[in-house]
């Protein structure tokens, strides 16, 4: 890994560091995507430290070294991926951090100090980004190694940053960049399916990650749409988003690396999904009432 690489790696550190990260979990995938490696909660000292010649050996290895930020105490970051380049200069000027991961494909950070529990989404579905982003990245200065890319596989860059900067939700509405609030109705009743009604039981985790589609330029199966699937039967058929949560930390390895934050929103958003498949459709003639 040559030096202005490595310094690279080291410029995305300090980047989340300036908005209050002070920690990573670390995954390790290869070339199919298959993940061979995981270390929770490194430090960004540590990074610091083993992260040159991790990436070396990565790199000579063809394997992707990715990294999930633990969230700031002061500030909720968003990711906002799988953004062309028109959108990701737009977006910059409210992001400590863009980077470029392939040619055309950019991913931007933003940190929110005032974030609702809903305003994430709204977000990212307001700046046009993957709606079901994980919240990891690949690592600045490093090889991104897909099949689809060989034998030139592009280099992860850094194209935008600004340290320290955080934004506000007013800040970002008043942009445009944030969709509007989708008010939930006043109640919905979840009933048990008469087929499961006496013998509760979980719908088959399995299944839906054998129907999920697969991942955006690549053939895995997408872990966060059989996640989000799996939550909206489960719902459906009458347990709480409190329970779904609890259970899908039990199935979902991309749950339990994302911890139990990761699993309850994913629970809440089923949730409201269904809720607003609930809701009737108003004719276009209908009159006001």
């Amino acid at each position: 890994m040559t030096q202005p690489r490595q310094t690279a790696a080291l410029d995305m550190l300090a980047a989340f560091a300036s908005v209050g990260v002070t920690a990573f979990d670390m995954t390790i995938t290869d070339l199919a995507g298959e993940k061979v490696g995981y270390r929770p909660g490194r430090s960004v000292d540590a990074l610091k430290q083993i992260l040159p010649p991790l990436l070396q050996e990565a790199a000579r290895k063809q394997q992707n070294v990715i990294l999930r930020p633990r969230k700031p105490s002061a500030a909720e970051l968003v990711q906002l991926d799988d953004l062309n380049e028109e959108a990701a200069a737009r977006i910059a000027p409210h992001c400590f951090m863009v980077l470029c991961t392939s040619p055309g494909n950019f991913q931007a950070w933003v940190a929110v100090k005032d974030a609702a529990p809903d305003f994430a989404r709204r977000l990212r579905k307001g700046a046009g980004a993957d709606p079901t982003a994980s919240g990891a990245t690949r690592v600045s200065g490093s090889l991104n190694f897909k099949m689809k890319y060989a034998p030139a596989f592009p280099v992860v860059t850094i194209t935008h940053t600004a340290a320290g900067r955080v934004s506000t939700s007013s800040e970002l509405e008043s942009a445009g960049f944030v969709a509007e609030t989708e008010q939930p109705p006043a109640r919905v009743s979840h009933r048990v399916s008469q087929t499961y009604r006496g013998r509760r039981k979980w719908p088959s985790y399995a299944r839906c990650l054998q129907q999920a589609p697969p991942v955006h330029q690549g053939d895995r199966p997408d872990i966060s749409k059989a996640d989000f699937t799996w939550c909206m039967v489960a719902i459906d058929w009458g347990w709480s988003v409190e329970d779904t949560a609890k259970r899908l930390m039990e199935e979902s390895t991309k749950a339990r690396e994302n911890g139990e934050s990761y699993a309850l929103t994913t629970a809440s958003n089923a949730a409201a999904a269904i809720a607003r498949r609930a809701q009737p459709v108003k004719s276009p003639h209908q009159p006001r009432q």
